[in-house]
Protein backbone atom coordinates (compact mmCIF):
# COMPACT_ATOMS: atom_id res chain seq x y z
CA UNK A 1 0.00 0.00 0.00
CA UNK A 2 1.98 3.30 -0.96
CA UNK A 3 1.72 5.46 1.69
CA UNK A 4 0.54 8.61 0.10
CA UNK A 5 -2.65 6.80 -1.42
CA UNK A 6 -6.07 8.38 -0.62
CA UNK A 7 -7.88 6.99 1.98
CA UNK A 8 -11.03 9.76 2.19
CA UNK A 9 -11.84 12.09 -0.22
CA UNK A 10 -14.39 15.72 0.95
CA UNK A 11 -17.25 15.79 -1.89
CA UNK A 12 -18.47 18.71 -3.10
CA UNK A 13 -21.64 18.36 -0.93
CA UNK A 14 -19.53 18.27 2.51
CA UNK A 15 -17.72 21.60 1.61
CA UNK A 16 -20.27 23.56 3.15
CA UNK A 17 -19.31 21.82 6.67
CA UNK A 18 -16.06 23.61 7.27
CA UNK A 19 -17.43 27.31 6.61
CA UNK A 20 -18.45 27.45 10.52
CA UNK A 21 -15.78 27.49 13.31
CA UNK A 22 -16.01 24.41 15.13
CA UNK A 23 -15.09 26.62 18.15
CA UNK A 24 -13.96 29.92 19.52
CA UNK A 25 -12.12 32.18 17.14
CA UNK A 26 -9.15 34.08 19.48
CA UNK A 27 -6.71 36.77 17.27
CA UNK A 28 -4.19 36.77 20.04
CA UNK A 29 -2.16 33.58 20.95
CA UNK A 30 -1.59 34.61 24.52
CA UNK A 31 -5.18 34.59 24.90
CA UNK A 32 -6.01 31.53 23.50
CA UNK A 33 -3.65 29.43 25.80
CA UNK A 34 -4.82 30.43 28.78
CA UNK A 35 -7.62 28.27 28.54
CA UNK A 36 -5.28 25.57 26.75
CA UNK A 37 -4.27 23.19 29.93
CA UNK A 38 -4.20 20.01 27.37
CA UNK A 39 -1.48 19.05 24.30
CA UNK A 40 -2.04 21.30 22.01
CA UNK A 41 -2.36 20.44 18.46
CA UNK A 42 -1.66 23.63 15.79
CA UNK A 43 -2.93 23.17 12.62
CA UNK A 44 -1.38 25.53 9.45
CA UNK A 45 1.69 27.19 9.35
CA UNK A 46 0.03 30.87 10.86
CA UNK A 47 -1.23 29.41 14.02
CA UNK A 48 1.68 27.22 14.59
CA UNK A 49 4.05 30.21 14.36
CA UNK A 50 1.68 32.46 16.59
CA UNK A 51 2.27 29.74 19.17
CA UNK A 52 6.20 29.73 18.47
CA UNK A 53 6.42 33.71 18.58
CA UNK A 54 5.08 33.56 22.16
CA UNK A 55 7.32 30.82 23.44
CA UNK A 56 4.86 27.68 23.00
CA UNK A 57 5.71 24.96 20.85
CA UNK A 58 2.66 23.41 19.95
CA UNK A 59 2.97 19.45 20.60
CA UNK A 60 1.96 18.23 17.21
CA UNK A 61 2.28 20.97 14.57
CA UNK A 62 1.10 20.25 11.05
CA UNK A 63 1.95 23.07 8.41
CA UNK A 64 2.37 22.88 4.42
CA UNK A 65 4.46 25.98 3.63
CA UNK A 66 1.37 27.85 2.80
CA UNK A 67 -1.68 30.42 3.93
CA UNK A 68 -4.62 30.54 1.75
CA UNK A 69 -2.88 28.65 -0.73
CA UNK A 70 0.29 31.48 -1.01
CA UNK A 71 3.01 30.75 0.26
CA UNK A 72 3.59 31.71 4.18
CA UNK A 73 6.06 34.75 4.59
CA UNK A 74 9.69 34.12 5.41
CA UNK A 75 9.48 35.38 8.56
CA UNK A 76 6.82 32.36 9.61
CA UNK A 77 8.40 30.07 7.50
CA UNK A 78 12.24 30.65 9.03
CA UNK A 79 10.31 30.75 13.08
CA UNK A 80 8.56 27.15 11.88
CA UNK A 81 12.18 25.71 10.36
CA UNK A 82 13.90 26.82 14.00
CA UNK A 83 11.36 25.36 16.37
CA UNK A 84 12.56 22.83 18.44
CA UNK A 85 10.34 20.17 17.49
CA UNK A 86 11.28 16.96 15.64
CA UNK A 87 10.15 16.93 12.18
CA UNK A 88 8.36 14.14 10.37
CA UNK A 89 6.98 14.64 6.31
CA UNK A 90 4.08 13.39 5.04
CA UNK A 91 1.89 13.98 1.58
CA UNK A 92 -1.85 14.80 1.32
CA UNK A 93 -3.09 15.76 -1.59
CA UNK A 94 -5.79 19.03 -1.29
CA UNK A 95 -9.33 17.91 -0.22
CA UNK A 96 -8.21 14.71 0.69
CA UNK A 97 -6.51 12.28 3.75
CA UNK A 98 -3.95 9.88 2.82
CA UNK A 99 -2.50 6.59 4.65
CA UNK A 100 0.72 8.97 5.16
CA UNK A 101 -0.88 12.07 6.76
CA UNK A 102 -2.66 9.50 8.88
CA UNK A 103 0.36 7.98 10.04
CA UNK A 104 2.11 10.82 10.33
CA UNK A 105 -0.26 12.24 13.00
CA UNK A 106 -0.43 9.10 14.69
CA UNK A 107 2.79 9.05 15.08
CA UNK A 108 3.15 12.54 16.42
CA UNK A 109 0.45 12.12 18.93
CA UNK A 110 1.84 9.01 20.23
CA UNK A 111 5.52 11.03 20.54
CA UNK A 112 6.81 12.58 23.96
CA UNK A 113 7.98 14.94 22.24
CA UNK A 114 7.06 17.75 20.29
CA UNK A 115 6.66 16.77 16.47
CA UNK A 116 5.92 19.18 13.23
CA UNK A 117 4.32 17.39 10.29
CA UNK A 118 5.72 18.84 7.27
CA UNK A 119 3.38 18.26 4.48
CA UNK A 120 3.71 17.81 0.82
CA UNK A 121 0.50 18.82 -0.52
CA UNK A 122 -2.76 20.61 2.38
CA UNK A 123 -3.28 20.05 5.81
CA UNK A 124 -6.80 21.76 6.13
CA UNK A 125 -8.57 17.73 6.73
CA UNK A 126 -6.19 17.22 9.56
CA UNK A 127 -7.85 19.02 12.19
CA UNK A 128 -10.82 16.09 12.24
CA UNK A 129 -8.35 12.71 12.80
CA UNK A 130 -6.21 15.15 14.87
CA UNK A 131 -10.02 15.54 16.87
CA UNK A 132 -10.35 11.50 16.54
CA UNK A 133 -7.06 10.91 17.77
CA UNK A 134 -6.35 13.69 20.70
CA UNK A 135 -6.79 13.07 23.95
CA UNK A 136 -9.64 14.72 25.71
CA UNK A 137 -8.31 17.68 27.33
CA UNK A 138 -6.22 18.82 24.27
CA UNK A 139 -7.04 21.24 22.16
CA UNK A 140 -7.06 21.31 18.53
CA UNK A 141 -6.13 24.81 16.55
CA UNK A 142 -7.04 25.59 13.53
CA UNK A 143 -6.69 28.88 11.49
CA UNK A 144 -10.49 30.42 9.86
CA UNK A 145 -9.39 32.68 6.98
CA UNK A 146 -10.02 36.31 7.67
CA UNK A 147 -11.13 35.91 11.04
CA UNK A 148 -8.34 33.97 13.53
CA UNK A 149 -7.54 30.69 15.53
CA UNK A 150 -10.12 28.56 16.05
CA UNK A 151 -9.81 26.14 19.38
CA UNK A 152 -11.57 23.23 19.92
CA UNK A 153 -11.63 21.28 23.28
CA UNK A 154 -11.56 17.93 22.42
CA UNK A 155 -14.32 16.44 24.48
CA UNK A 156 -16.43 13.29 23.67
CA UNK A 157 -18.83 15.75 21.76
CA UNK A 158 -15.92 17.16 19.41
CA UNK A 159 -14.56 13.54 18.95
CA UNK A 160 -18.32 12.32 17.67
CA UNK A 161 -18.48 15.57 15.66
CA UNK A 162 -15.11 14.52 13.59
CA UNK A 163 -16.36 10.99 13.11
CA UNK A 164 -19.25 11.81 11.43
CA UNK A 165 -17.84 14.16 9.03
CA UNK A 166 -15.24 12.05 8.41
CA UNK A 167 -17.56 9.56 7.80
CA UNK A 168 -19.86 11.12 5.52
CA UNK A 169 -16.25 11.66 3.13
CA UNK A 170 -16.12 9.13 0.32
CA UNK A 171 -13.29 6.22 0.72
CA UNK A 172 -12.14 3.35 2.82
CA UNK A 173 -13.29 4.49 5.85
CA UNK A 174 -12.44 0.77 7.86
CA UNK A 175 -8.47 0.98 6.42
CA UNK A 176 -8.93 4.96 7.76
CA UNK A 177 -10.05 3.76 11.40
CA UNK A 178 -7.60 0.89 11.27
CA UNK A 179 -4.57 3.08 10.54
CA UNK A 180 -5.98 5.51 13.57
CA UNK A 181 -6.23 2.59 16.00
CA UNK A 182 -9.92 3.26 16.52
Amino acid sequence: MASDEVLLRLPDSLRGAFKDPMGPVETDAETLLGSVSGPLIAVGDVVSYHFERVGRTPDVAVVDGLTERDTVEPEIADALEASSARRIEATNPAATLSVSMCRALREALESEDSVAIDVDGEEDLVVLPALVLAPEGASVVYGQPGEGMVHVDVDSGTKERARDLLERMDGDHGRLWSILGE
